[in-house]
């Protein structure tokens, strides 16, 4: 599995302004942090979002929604493809990884079901 994207930044980012209500200052480093964050959330067209201060905070909203619903998506079905396979149910837990990836969008949340569903591809 690749090594996890560091979305501290981006989060960081989406606090202050989101949620404390900073202004979105359309610096070099702030465009570079959401083309990067977009590419890894698999955001299309985000250079175009940048061209103006509603597009960009539109960029970060989903950057920041993409990376929390995937998260708490794929965290809550491990959880539960965790409980089927300690009851011996591994095809139960292969559902729970395929409704992740019939959904997800974010690569990164994406190889990580699958890799959970490869694991699985030897249990009864």
């Amino acid at each position: 599995m690749t090594t996890p994207p560091n979305w501290d930044a981006i989060r960081d980012l989406s606090r202050r302004v989101i949620r404390e209500g900073a202004p979105l200052l359309r610096t070099e480093d702030t465009r570079a942090l959401l083309l990067r964050t977009a590419d890894e959330v698999a955001i299309a067209d985000a250079a175009s979002a940048l061209q103006s201060d509603d597009g960009a905070l539109t960029l970060l909203h989903e950057c920041s929604r993409r990376i929390s619903e995937g998260s708490n998506r794929l965290m809550d079905a491990l959880d539960r493809m965790y409980r089927h396979q300690d009851a011996g149910n591994y095809e139960d837990a292969r559902q729970e990884m395929r409704e992740v990836l019939s959904v997800e969008v974010v690569p990164y949340y994406r190889e990580a079901a699958q890799g959970q569903l490869d694991d699985m591809a030897d249990n009864p």
